[in-house]
């Protein structure tokens, strides 16, 4: 499977980050104003040479993109897809030095390889292997009034009051939650009432294909979609279980390769901009963008990535849409001066490196504008796994952990929901923890339908509860080891930003 998220707390970017994106835009990279190489100096390509993708960010007028393409064409690059209004195009090319001799062409901002390894014939933030789960006889009877057959199991809804808000507004059928992730199986029960295939694709390679079912996920042990997009709008249906939202519409936006199950740039970037352009007023990204878990934006491919989702992901801003995203599982401190990274590229053979996470940033997770989750157990206490910072993480909510057990009739500590093919599973992480807080802002939504993407971020961080760092030293594994340190007050701190979402209050407000 793939991976991990986290970002800042703050609606405008960094320091370092906006600055870093700001030069991405503006294209101060070295010969970014050299004219492209004339057709007969073009470098000579082996028939059977390996090809590359590629992201190819220019201005945007259309003059502009025409040199570009012109340019790319010079460099034995084929167009997969343009994004003239955000100025990204999306590339195929054999030629090894592409990525060197485009970078030179007039008008080209940034542009980097997508992947390290060739592309093939035809990342998510869950922590462990499903625990599946049979689905409910017919006959099957809630053991409460009102209440979902499995929802005794879903101490999550609880934990966070979705279990009374439904009561009071499950939200509205005029907002729809986007799911980028590895696919949605619509046809499940739970999911079927609330879906819309009209604001669904698969996005896998750039391109967007919205023919039926291709949103679906590839084969039945790609669940991770449809196990968030089943935490965010189960419905109320005396079927299962139930979302958050229970009463909100939700899309599937396959970015997932169907081999790998990497979540590629280019991927995503058709995702965020599919989103807005279909009116989709929130995503849940729980995953990073592969091939490296953090893009360093001294590396000119990473730099082009970076520019490149983050053109997408704020061009969906712009159209009226609020993206969330998972902090990551690894445990990592994004406030710290350094992390560890050794699982990078993913996509090949990983090499241990150091990194900055104020200059190597986590996609999208870290983008400005990006609401950042990180996860809680049973006991509204951090995740083992979950990666946390101060200034970092926006807000918190129910993720799992297999040491906060809670008191319900299975006595697991994960989070129940839709699996593939009409199945039910636990599964925890942050990948878990990013849904619930998607579901409490389209329940704000549904209260505020009005709120832009800046106002609902403000009242979602507005409505949480802050349990405040914790007053023992951090070892939820009981080995002795101190596991992280929190800082910050009851207001705002590195486990849980402004505080774990309550969707009672935000159907209240």
């Amino acid at each position: 499977m793939t991976h991990l998220r986290s970002r800042r707390r703050r609606l405008a970017a960094p320091a370092s980050l906006a600055v870093a994106l700001s030069t991405a835009t503006l294209g101060l990279l070295p010969g970014s104003a050299s004219a492209a190489a004339p057709q007969g100096e073009q470098t000579q390509v082996a028939a059977d040479a390996p090809k590359l993708a590629y992201v190819v960010n220019t201005k945007v007028d259309s003059d502009t993109i025409a040199s570009v393409k012109k340019a790319i064409a010079a460099a034995d690059g084929t167009v997969v897809v343009a994004y003239d209004r955000i100025g990204v195009i999306v590339v195929h090319s054999a030629n090894p030095d592409f990525g060197k001799e485009i970078r030179k062409a007039r008008g080209v901002q940034s542009a980097g390889a997508t992947r390290t390894a060739p592309l093939e014939a035809a990342g998510t933030t869950e922590e462990g292997a499903p625990q599946y789960v049979d689905a409910p006889a017919a006959s099957t009877k809630a053991a409460a009034a009102d209440a979902e057959p499995m929802e005794a199991d879903q101490w999550d809804l609880r934990a966070i009051g979705a279990d009374k808000a439904a009561k009071i507004n499950p939200g509205s059928d005029k907002v729809t939650v986007g799911v980028i992730d590895t696919g949605v199986d619509d046809t499940h029960p739970d999911l079927a009432p609330n879906f819309s295939a009209s604001q669904s694709a698969n996005c896998v390679g750039g391109k967007a294909d919205t023919s039926p079912g291709a949103w679906r996920p590839e084969k039945p042990d790609h669940y991770h979609g449809t196990h968030v997009a089943g935490e965010i709008a189960a419905a109320r249906n005396g079927i299962g279980v139930a979302g958050v939202a229970p009463g909100v519409k939700v899309a599937g936006i396959k970015v997932a390769d169907p081999v790998s199950e990497l979540f590629y740039p280019e991927s995503v970037v058709c995702a965020f901009v599919f989103a807005a352009d279909k009116g989709i007023e929130i995503t849940n990204n729980s995953y990073y963008v592969d091939p490296w878990l953090y893009n360093c934006m001294d590396d000119p491919d990473q730099k082009g990535i970076v520019d490149a989702v983050n053109r997408a992901q704020l061009y969906a801003q712009r159209k009226g849409t609020l993206n969330l995203a998972s902090a990551g599982n690894s445990n990592h401190d994004l406030a710290s001066d350094a992390i560890v990274d050794d699982s990078s590229p993913d996509d090949s053979t990983p090499v241990e490196r150091t990194i900055d996470p104020s200059e190597c940033f986590d996609l999208p997770t870290q983008l400005p504008g990006v609401v950042t989750v990180s996860a809680t157990g049973d006991k509204s206490l951090k995740s083992y796994y979950s990666t946390y910072g101060k200034g970092v993480i926006d807000v918190a909510a129910p993720g799992g952990d297999k040491y906060q057990i809670p008191d319900n009739p299975s006595k697991n500590g994960r989070i129940l929901s839709t699996m593939p093919e009409n199945q039910y599973g636990w599964l925890q992480g942050t990948s878990m923890a990013s849904p619930h807080a998607a579901g409490v802002a389209a329940l704000l939504k549904s209260t505020h339908p009005k709120a832009s993407p800046a106002e609902l971020q403000r009242l979602l961080k507005e409505q949480a509860d802050n349990p405040g760092c914790p007053t023992e030293p951090y070892d939820p594994d009981g080995d002795g080891k101190v596991d992280a340190v929190c800082e910050g007050g009851e207001n705002l701190n590195g486990f849980y930003g402004f505080g774990i979402v309550d969707a009672l209050d935000a159907v209240r407000d």
